[in-house]
């Protein structure tokens, strides 16, 4: 096994950043005399598949030195030194040294410090192992690269749910070792792309598709990059027809391919969408000049319904397929959407009626759900603020980005929001979204109350973040309020 690499472990796996460099060690460690040729030293690092050799005293036995590939490059490659030649002549003297009771974390910060990218684990004159930048890297990242391969290699629909399962005790593994939620977010829905793709590429050839441009779209949540673990599936279908009366036909061809998709999705653990926004509803697989005459009647009549659609499927983006005819479509909803005055009024007005539960006497707001009585819902009332008031400025600033964080860095200086001030509201954004995946993997929540939580069950700390964030929300609507007097 190569240093840095692993067997396949993704159902569990306890080691984090702060578990101890004795639980990191992958293998014995690889020492010679300091009298060995270079010749030979090459010759045992490819015949053991590492990447580093320790120069041990051939009498104390202590480490003298370490020979890396880094070392083969800048020593000997590049200079073109005599292989025959001693390997205590090329080797790297400057050695850090830790003992096996020290964390993971410990060992990022000594090899940052010196600059190196191997550092020995000692106890006492003993050397027990080496640890390299790639095994502290692979406690962070251990399990992407085993799951890519699997849902690459899958042939089938069972395959991809047993990965889909995978991806899943990755992120809840991730999440209780301290990633952030804007990098597990992206990680998740990256992750659920390529799964997407590989059911999209499995299912195709069951079924006789039209020769034209087609391309799956993920809308919501999913086209903003900011799935969680716990999110039914919302996904469309835009085609071009050879010609605009050809566009029922073609319909009539792919919806069985995308209901197939969709069941597909389903069996992979994203639910069917309660509300059938999904590429397998005739409504929601269009051709381009279709989509363009829906989302045109959404603008010119901004009813309720019209509304609501708006903060589902403006989000869209491209998944797979001819990427170029999502682009044509964004790039003319951003040239359209922003000259009608009265439509950003009303999606002003929109994005402001779920407001932050604060209260004037009691820190929060509680909801008089019957179901989930004093709690609030951290999706409707914590991220919704934030993700419209961002899809509103991205409309009217014609920002083509999805992402809500994204949507408003690009916006931010001409909304007055920069520095500290983005890095706020970005932060309280991403707050409730941590609070709202770690209920959802709390085994005590009980079913549908996944985005509700009871803010005087948290801890002192959460409960006086969790306000801020909604301060943070609030300040971010009253920047959208005072633009529109609303």
């Amino acid at each position: 096994m190569a240093e840095g690499e692993r067997t396949r472990s993704t159902d569990a796996d306890p080691r984090t950043m702060y578990s101890p460099l004795s639980c990191v060690i992958n293998r014995a460690p690889l020492t010679c005399s300091p009298d060995l040729s270079v010749r030979a030293v090459l010759g045992r690092i490819n015949e053991n598949k590492v990447g580093s050799m320790v120069i041990a005293d051939p009498e104390t036995h202590k480490p003298i030195g370490i020979f890396t590939l880094r070392d083969l490059l800048q020593r000997v490659a590049l200079p073109e030194y005599d292989l025959d030649r001693r390997i205590d002549e090329v080797m790297t003297r400057e050695l850090v040294a830790l003992p096996p009771q020290a964390s993971a974390y410990q060992a990022a910060l000594a090899m940052a410090r010196s600059g190196l990218r191997h550092l020995l684990v000692v106890d006492g004159e003993q050397l027990i192992g080496v640890v390299s930048q790639n095994d502290l890297f692979n406690l962070q990242r251990i399990g992407v690269r085993e799951i890519t391969a699997d849902i690459r290699a899958a042939t089938d629909i069972p395959a991809l749910a047993r990965t889909a399962r995978d991806i899943r005790q990755l992120a809840e593994r991730m999440l209780r070792q301290g990633t952030g939620a804007e990098t597990l977010t992206q990680l998740i829905s990256t992750l659920n792309d390529l799964l997407t793709m590989r059911i999209l590429e499995i299912i195709s050839p069951r079924f006789e598709l039209p020769a034209v441009p087609m391309c799956w779209l993920a809308l919501g949540s999913e086209g903003r990059f900011e799935q969680t673990l716990s999110t039914d599936q919302d996904n469309g279908i835009i085609f071009e027809p050879a010609a605009e009366a050809d566009a029922d036909a073609v319909r009539g061809q792919l919806l069985p391919f995308a209901q197939a998709v969709n069941q597909a999705l389903d069996a992979c653990g994203f639910p069917l969408c309660r509300g059938e926004v999904m590429a397998g509803n005739p409504l929601w697989c269009l051709s381009l000049a279709e989509w363009k005459s829906k989302f045109i009647d959404w603008i010119v009549s901004p009813t309720p319904d019209a509304l609501l659609n708006t903060t589902i499927f403006f989000d869209f983006r491209p998944v797979y397929g001819d990427e170029s005819l999502a682009e044509r479509l964004r790039e003319w909803l951003m040239r359209v959407a922003p000259t009608n005055a009265m439509f950003l009024v009303h999606s002003a007005g929109n994005a402001l009626t779920c407001r932050p539960p604060l209260g004037k006497i009691r820190d929060f707001v509680l909801d008089d759900d019957k179901e989930f009585p004093r709690t609030i819902d951290l999706k409707m009332y914590g991220s919704r603020p934030f993700v419209d008031a961002a899809r509103v400025f991205s409309l009217i600033y014609g920002v083509h980005h999805t992402n809500t964080a994204e949507r408003l860095r690009q916006v931010g200086e001409h909304i007055g929001l920069v520095g500290d001030n983005l890095a706020a509201v970005l932060n309280a954004f991403y707050f409730i979204h941590m609070l709202r995946l770690r209920r959802q993997i709390d085994p005590t929540n009980p079913p549908g109350g996944a985005n509700r939580v009871d803010p005087y069950s948290l801890n002192e700390m959460d409960r006086r973040m969790l306000k801020e964030a909604f301060k943070q929300a609030r300040k971010l609507q009253m920047n959208l309020a005072l633009r529109y007097n609303l």
